[in-house]
């Protein structure tokens, strides 16, 4: 029994192909147009339903003496996806072609998609937004999709997006998801419609409701974002965590981001160390810069400045300036590659010219100290001034160093002087140092004792070890301040107790002569040891006088 007879006798051929066509019809709005062989894979498994094999399938539809329609637009789709047969694009366009001649939207958009896309004929985009137009006149869906899509990008015909969300808004209302999708992102920008964040949100839940991906995605965006909804964190590393799964790049991306800062889910840095090594081996740069952070800090895996400075090297050859930076402190330093000051000189230079503040600021150190190219203090000078003008800290104190010593330009004591204020306003340590410097001493201010002992009291309490000497001395001698020998023995004291040479002496010097303290010539002498066999020459004398003349138990 040939395959045709057997395929009659099965159910009316009208029913079961009509059902086929309505498979094609219902499941075309869903899929991508780079996706249709899954509608293909659909039709097979609504044939085998149906106790039909492909082969016998189209082997009927070829072997039909007196064609229709219909027939013609089911074995262009065949011949087009391989349905029973070997895929023969030139005779799929010929079928499509026979159905749009008889004026059936089906194939007038099925003509319209094969020249849209050149398969079976020439690409002709213009003939393709004709066709749609043609098919959309008179309802047909994917037909009025397409034309939408023409209309979006200006293929065909001039861009036009107002016409665009006109026929996004005709297909939404008949149900078509990729339309629903679309429009959504019309409202979300703004695009031949007035911006509206709140029916963006809307029609993206419904069409992530329906399983479209892209929705799913964007909708992720408006929780993460708060956009025509309210901030939704939780709900954001929900819908990126699903469309993850089907293995959207982006959304494992910003999966990564929520895992590595707790947003939205417990911070876990080894599941965001995980995802960022999935999505950087597609190539994808911000993975790769943020895989070389967790292996240069040992975030989420065991610390490797080896594997940082590559995919840094990686990163920074495509243009990322935050990579080249990072690059750049690797070769001064040594770190993860042999040090390279003439390299990280090079790549300073790269980022500074961009604009970059903290490679402007190193660029100017490079110059300042002659490391990685030649000496030059004036070049210094110019960086400094450019990142100090826009309020680097670092450049702004470089700066007044820089004018205070008249180093790449004429001194200038005033302008040093303003420069140290603006730097220790902001909490520079140095800074706070050097402007208590300039009031104790009158340089480029009117001397102010009080003003310099404040600065010193600062500076010395955040650990500046110089400030802690001069406030020493300022309670010793009285300047600024009242004079306040018990200041002076608990100041040194603490500096003593950090194992500082110099405060031993003077703590042995007032326990010797219960200055500030009780008398205790036994302490007197413990520290004077204590500076001695550091190599303070003073201690050395004093220890050997007290130990000498019996003062002291020891």
């Amino acid at each position: 029994m040939s395959s045709t007879s057997s395929i009659e006798n099965a159910t009316s051929p009208l029913d079961w192909l009509e059902g086929t066509l309505l498979v094609i019809k219902e499941n075309l709005p869903i899929f991508p147009a780079n996706e249709y062989s899954k509608v293909a894979d659909l039709v097979k498994n609504h044939l085998v339903r149906n106790q039909k094999t492909p082969e016998n399938f189209f082997d009927y539809l070829n072997e039909k003496n007196s064609k229709r329609p219909i027939d013609n637009i089911l074995l262009g789709f065949s011949l087009e996806h391989g349905i029973g047969t070997i895929p023969n694009l030139p005779k799929a366009f010929l079928e499509y072609q026979k159905a749009a001649k008889a004026k059936i939207s089906f194939g007038q958009f099925f003509l319209g998609y094969c020249y849209d896309n050149g398969i079976g004929t020439s690409q002709d985009q213009g003939k393709a937004f004709e066709l749609y137009s043609k098919a959309a006149e008179v309802g047909h869906l994917e037909a009025q999709y397409n034309l939408a899509l023409c209309y979006d990008n200006g293929e065909g015909m001039i861009k036009n997006s107002e016409k665009a969300f006109e026929l996004y808004s005709k297909a939404t209302e008949a149900g078509h998801l990729k339309a629903q999708y679309n429009l959504a992102v019309c409202y979300d920008n703004g695009e031949g419609t007035i911006k509206n964040s709140e029916k963006a949100f809307e029609l993206y839940s419904k069409a992530a409701e329906a399983g479209h991906l892209e929705a799913q995605y964007n909708l992720a965006l408006c929780y993460n974002n708060g956009e025509g909804t309210i901030r939704n964190s939780e709900k954001a590393f929900e819908l990126f965590s699903k469309v993850a799964e089907a293995g959207d790049l982006d959304s494992q991306y910003n999966l990564a981001l929520f895992y590595a800062n707790g947003k939205g889910t417990t911070k876990n840095s080894e599941k965001a160390f995980e995802l960022y090594s999935k999505v950087a081996e597609a190539g994808d740069l911000d993975s790769q810069y943020n895989l070389a952070l967790f292996y240069a800090n040992g975030k989420g895996t065991t610390k490797n400045s080896e594997k940082a400075f590559e995919l840094y090297s990686k990163v920074a050859e495509a243009g990322d300036l935050d990579s080249q930076y990072n690059l750049a402190l690797f070769y001064a330093n040594g770190k993860g590659t042999t040090k390279n000051s003439e390299k990280a000189f090079e790549l300073y230079s790269k980022v500074a010219e961009a604009g970059d503040l903290d490679s402007q600021y190193n660029l100017a150190l490079f110059y300042a100290n002659g490391k990685g190219t030649t000496k030059n203090s004036e070049k210094a000078f110019k960086l400094y001034s450019k990142s100090a003008e826009v309020g680097h800290l670092g450049a702004q104190y470089n700066l007044a160093l820089c004018y205070a010593n008249g180093k790449g330009t004429t001194k200038n004591s005033e302008k040093a002087f303003e420069l140290y204020s603006k730097a220790a306003e902001a909490g520079h340590l140095k800074a706070q140092y050097n402007l208590a410097v300039c009031y104790d001493n009158g340089e480029g201010t009117i001397r102010n004792s009080e003003k310099a002992f404040e600065l010193y009291s600062k500076a010395a309490e955040a650990g500046h070890t110089e400030a802690q000497f001069e406030l020493i001395t300022c309670y010793e001698y009285g300047c600024g301040t009242t004079k306040n020998l018990v200041k002076v023995f608990k100041l040194h004291l603490k500096a003593a107790e950090a194992g500082d040479k110099d405060a031993q002496y003077k703590l042995g010097c007032c326990y010797l002569n219960g200055s500030g303290t009780t008398k205790d010539q036994t302490k007197a002498l413990k520290y004077y040891l204590k500076a001695a066999m550091e190599g303070n020459f003073l201690a050395i004398y004093k220890f050997n006088l007290c130990f000498d003349s019996r003062l002291g138990e020891f």
